[in-house]
C-alpha cells in the first residue's frame, strides 16, 4: 500500500519567487537633455569655425598693434593675458616675434623704471620663452641693508608678479631666493583681507 504524500510536503517543494526591492532613485539632475541631443549640423558647424577663426584674427591684430605701441607693459601684459586664457598655442610666431622684440630693447624699457609689477613679469615671460635674463634687475627694489624695500608690501599685484617670477630661478640665484621667502610671508598675511579679482589668484598660488 503506497503511502500518501502529505500537502504541508508538497507546498514545500514548490520554489519561493526572489521578490527584488523597489529601488527610489532621485530625478536625473540632467533631464533627458541627452536622450533628445541631436548633433549639429555642418551648417552649424561650420559658422562656429568662421566665429573662432574671426577671434583669432582679432587676437592677432590686438597684439601686433600691442607690439607696434611704443609701451613694453602693455604688450606684455597683453601676451600674459593670452596664455592665460590657455590659447597662446594659436598665436606662437605672434608671441615669440614680440617677446624678441622686447628682449632687443630690454634696457630701454623706461616705462617700467620702478613697476614692481612689469619688470617681474618681463622677466618671467621672457625666461619662461628661455631668454638669458639676469635677475639682477630686481636689485632696484632693495634697501640700502639689502632686503626688500618695505613699501613693496601695499602693491598686492606687484608682489604677486614677483612671486611668479621667482618660480623661475635657478640654482645660485639668491635674490630670487630672498624673493621667495619676501612675497610668501607678507602674501599669507594679506591673503585673507585681499578682494577680488587679486584673492583668487593669491590663494591659487600659495595653497
Amino acid at each position: 500500500m503506497s503511502t500518501p504524500v502529505s500537502a504541508c510536503t508538497s507546498l514545500a517543494k514548490i520554489p519561493t519567487p526572489n521578490i527584488r526591492p523597489i529601488a527610489n532613485f532621485h530625478p536625473n539632475i540632467w533631464g533627458d537633455q541627452f536622450i533628445n541631443y541631436t548633433p549639429e549640423d555642418k551648417v552649424m558647424r561650420a559658422c562656429k569655425e568662421e566665429q573662432v577663426e574671426d577671434l583669432k584674427k582679432e587676437v592677432r591684430r590686438k597684439l601686433m598693434a600691442a607690439a607696434a605701441a611704443s609701451s613694453p607693459s602693455q604688450l606684455l601684459n597683453f601676451i600674459d593675458a593670452v596664455q592665460r586664457l590657455g590659447v597662446a598655442y594659436h598665436f606662437e610666431w605672434e608671441i615669440e616675434e614680440a617677446l624678441q622684440q622686447i628682449y632687443g630693447t630690454f634696457h630701454d624699457c623706461s616705462d617700467m623704471d620702478g613697476d614692481l609689477y612689469n619688470t617681474a613679469l618681463r622677466f618671467r615671460l621672457l625666461r619662461q620663452q628661455g631668454y638669458n635674463i639676469s635677475c639682477e634687475i630686481f636689485n632696484m627694489f632693495k634697501d640700502e641693508k639689502g632686503g626688500f624695500k618695505e613699501t613693496l608690501i601695499r602693491d598686492v599685484q606687484g608682489m604677486l608678479g614677483l612671486y611668479e617670477a621667482t618660480h623661475l630661478r635657478v640654482q645660485g640665484e639668491d635674490i630670487l631666493e630672498e624673493a621667495l621667502a619676501f612675497t610668501t610671508t607678507h602674501l599669507k598675511v594679506m591673503v585673507e583681507s585681499l578682494r577680488y579679482p587679486l584673492a583668487e589668484p593669491s590663494s591659487s598660488l600659495l595653497w
